[in-house]
């Protein structure tokens, strides 16, 4: 009677040679198949042998993702194999062999579960220092070796201190890893960046010998739900040999791509875990038994001593993050209104978000401006507004307002926005009185070549602002129809005088200031407005 053999050949060398004595046998990628190929080529369960009552033996593929080759055929419906016939599965090829039921051949066969370790972090951290014996032909003493490594994680740690960028801290750890753990061919780092529970991957590497894959730099080789399990236990993690354990039948990251040992630990610091360290091989790693396990305890001493520069990173990031924002905010806001906003964390993405808001908008425009700049060089022109702008906006951020624009000579701010202001159109009366008293100062004082007026154009109603504009440019601005009728009514104000809408006359405590000036209708606007203007003293 003859027997089924299969020769493997991977790479055009003869690996293995497999016995199939039973009737029923599936090659594929998961551990309990008969055949395990563990490639990210070949399918969870690829082909399919069988033999039938005569004795005959036949091949058909299972569906697979790639198909299965017999002779350079690509296999349709089942069909007999014959003696030296080749099938091809993803990139190994298996020769067709029929012997003697007594011929002794090496058979693969299917390994106990290999241990799977799992310890506290904080307990392995403590663990790699001390030294339980002296190994045999060693000579040094137990004190002497534990002395030793404790200079080492000092040396380690000096080094990490010393980092200041990410990249340079992932380079160090790198260096270290690739020289003392020899197996390890992969290594990365995933940071909760953002403190919202979720890891980001921030670096990886290979060894300089090893090609790197395209998916070195993508998360798309990681163990996910290993690290996720790490990150949320406080837990270290090694896999001796994931290709042979069951329990990762389901983690494809893992399997697909032939990996078989790894290693993850929390990178802690105190009670805050911040990340997590993975690192794997296409080897079984060292050890067969739970208690065997240096080079996790020391891969997750290595990621405490990490922890700090990263949290210090982390930081410093939180920090700059923070300067910008802030910097961002006051090039609109008075330093009371960006102090609540930084307080309240109004940014979400580094914008703040377009909403709706009952809001007083000014716009203040200096009068014959265009006729001045005829006389004056660009330098003069330039001196003359940049002295303008700052000493207006002192009024309009004393009153708690909002920046929104410079339009040449124009300034345009608003009042109840980005943080709700109950009395905003007051805050914008008080803005304008207070450019027009502290534009007559100026002029008392001859700052300007020649004197200079405003007029003024408040109103009062809903409009939307927040950040609006493409990922290239952003600006914080107001838009609406409320909008469009102060900028209109800032066309007939008169000289050195502020005109309010009937909406904002209607929402002052005190409009005694004000009177009548008539209804108008503007451009662009469906209905007359009655305008109400200012009959100023000189302060």
């Amino acid at each position: 009677m003859t027997e089924l053999l299969l020769n493997i050949h991977i790479e055009g060398k003869v690996q293995s040679k497999v016995r199939v004595d039973q009737d029923e046998f599936i090659i594929g990628r998961l551990p309990e198949c008969d055949l395990c190929l563990p490639f990210s080529e070949i399918s969870r369960q690829h082909s399919r042998l069988y033999k039938t009552p005569g004795e005959d033996w036949y091949l058909e593929d299972l569906g697979s993702t790639n198909g299965t080759m017999l002779n350079s055929h690509q296999l349709k419906d089942a069909h007999p194999i014959h003696q030296d016939d080749a099938i091809q599965v993803g990139n190994v090829l298996l020769s067709v062999k029929f012997v003697a039921d007594n011929t002794t051949l090496f058979r693969i066969s299917k390994s106990k579960q290999i241990p799977t370790i799992l310890r506290n972090a904080e307990e392995l951290q403590r663990e790699w220092i001390k030294v339980d014996e002296v190994r045999e032909g060693d000579t040094q003493t137990t004190q002497q070796r534990t002395i030793s490594r404790l200079q080492y994680l000092v040396e380690i740690a000096k080094n990490l201190n010393s980092a200041e960028s990410l990249d340079a801290i992932f380079g160090q750890v790198q260096a270290v890893v690739f020289r003392e753990l020899r197996n390890i061919q992969r290594l990365a780092l995933l940071v909760d960046v953002d403190r919202s529970g979720q890891l980001k991957l921030m670096d990886a590497a290979v060894r300089n010998e090893l090609p790197v894959p395209k998916e070195t730099y993508s998360n798309s080789w990681i163990g996910r739900s290993i690290c996720e399990k790490v990150f949320q236990e406080k837990v270290a993690i090694k896999i001796i040999d994931a290709q042979q354990d069951k329990r990762f039948r389901d983690e494809q990251s893992i399997l697909v791509k032939g990996i078989r040992g790894a290693l993850a630990v929390p990178l802690w610091d105190a009670d805050l875990v911040v990340g997590v360290l993975y690192a794997d091989a296409s080897l079984t790693l060292k050890g067969s038994e739970a208690s065997d396990d240096e080079d996790l305890s020391f891969f997750s001493t290595l990621a405490h001593l990490m922890a700090y520069s990263v949290q210090r990173w982390l930081l410093t990031q939180e920090l700059q993050e923070q300067a910008k924002i802030r910097q961002q905010l006051e090039r609109y806001h008075s330093p009371g209104v960006v102090q609540q906003l930084m307080e309240v964390g109004a940014l979400q993405e580094g914008r703040l978000r377009p909403v709706e808001a009952d809001m007083s908008i000014i716009f203040a425009d200096l009068v014959g401006f265009s006729e001045m700049s005829e006389r004056m060089s660009p330098a003069q022109i330039s001196d003359l507004l940049n002295r303008f702008f700052e000493e207006m906006l002192k009024s309009v951020f004393a009153a708690g307002g909002t920046l929104d624009k410079f339009i040449g000579d124009c300034i345009m701010a608003f009042f109840g926005a980005p943080k709700p202001q109950s009395d905003h159109a007051d805050r914008a009366v008080a803005a304008a009185m207070g450019m027009l008293n502290r534009l007559d100062r100026l002029n008392a004082a001859g700052v300007w070549p020649e004197p200079l007026q405003l007029h003024i154009a408040i109103n009062s109603g809903k409009a939307v602002v927040g950040d609006v504009g493409s990922t290239q440019r952003v600006d914080y601005t107001v838009l609406g129809g409320a909008v469009n009728v102060a900028a209109r009514m800032e066309g007939i104000c008169p000289p050195s005088e502020c005109v309010i809408s009937e909406t904002t006359y209607s929402q002052l405590k005190n409009p005694k200031d004000f009177v009548v000036m008539g209804e108008h209708r503007f451009k662009g606007i469906d209905r007359p407005i009655t305008v109400f203007r200012t009959q100023r003293r000189l302060h």
